[in-house]
């Protein structure tokens, strides 16, 4: 893999390691619960659950992604593309269930995205 997808790859890892802080730690916070359009503490309560094993996926994901370039060779990148594999793919999911979210998905999807790209031509 080359070192530019590898960057790509670390800078969808890192961005996962902060969506898990924002939806596992600091979802009750009002400045986070509504960048995921929570309008207000009772919607937050309900959905705070969903939102605290959400971030654990993205935790996973990020640990995939980061581990596997650690790891390094075949192996290690082969890990580290299926969780950008999986990361692109949530990403389709979320602006697929609201448009509202193009900017977030975008921002999700895309470097996850690159990434593949990349490892696939070189």
């Amino acid at each position: 893999m080359s070192v530019i997808a590898q960057i790509f790859v670390g800078l969808a890892g890192a961005f996962h390691l902060v969506v898990f802080a924002m939806e596992s730690l600091l979802f009750r916070k009002p400045s986070t619960y509504r960048r995921f359009l929570v309008k207000d503490e009772t919607e937050m309560a309900a959905a705070r659950p969903w939102a605290f094993n959400q971030g654990f996926y993205n935790l996973f994901l990020a640990i995939g992604a980061l581990g596997g370039l650690i790891w390094g060779g075949d192996k290690g990148h082969a890990i580290a593309l299926f969780a950008c594999a999986c990361m692109a793919g949530a990403g389709v999911v979320l602006v697929a269930s609201d448009r509202r979210m193009v900017r977030a998905a975008a921002t999700q999807a895309v470097p996850p995205i690159i990434a593949l790209v990349l490892a696939a031509l070189t």
